[in-house]
């Protein structure tokens, strides 16, 4: 297990959830690609712009990793209205302690068909 890419990961959440997105851009890559099933994007502006869109307390559940691939299921607890609550799982790339790519999939089992992880990626 790399305790180091899984740390850069939790830190980006925890940036995310409380919208300090100083902190969540100084753990990106200058260059990094942001997706979601509306689509993609590349770079700290647009980070910041979909951080500010996202407007949700997300709570990590189970973490999957192998060689710089983090997966982990989430959450979702909108900010706007704490009934509206939903799961979801991203997947990351974490290079040199920097998320080089985040894309957030529907489900845990979309997220690790994506990324080829699987239940033996499983952290515990």
């Amino acid at each position: 297990m790399s305790t180091s890419e899984i740390a850069t990961v939790l830190a980006w959440h925890d940036a995310l959830s409380t919208a300090d997105l100083d902190t969540l851009v100084s753990l990106s890559s200058d260059d990094i690609e942001i997706g979601d099933a509306g689509g993609a994007a590349q770079g700290h502006a647009a980070l910041r712009e979909w951080a500010q869109r996202a407007a949700a307390t997300v709570e990590v559940g189970d973490i999957y990793y192998r060689d710089g691939v983090v997966v982990v299921s989430e959450r979702l607890t909108s900010n706007n209205d704490p009934s509206d609550v939903r799961n979801a799982a991203s997947a990351f790339r974490v290079v040199h302690d920097h998320v080089t790519s985040a894309f957030r999939h529907d489900d845990l089992a979309a997220a690790l068909a994506a990324t080829d992880l699987s239940d033996e990626d499983l952290q515990v």
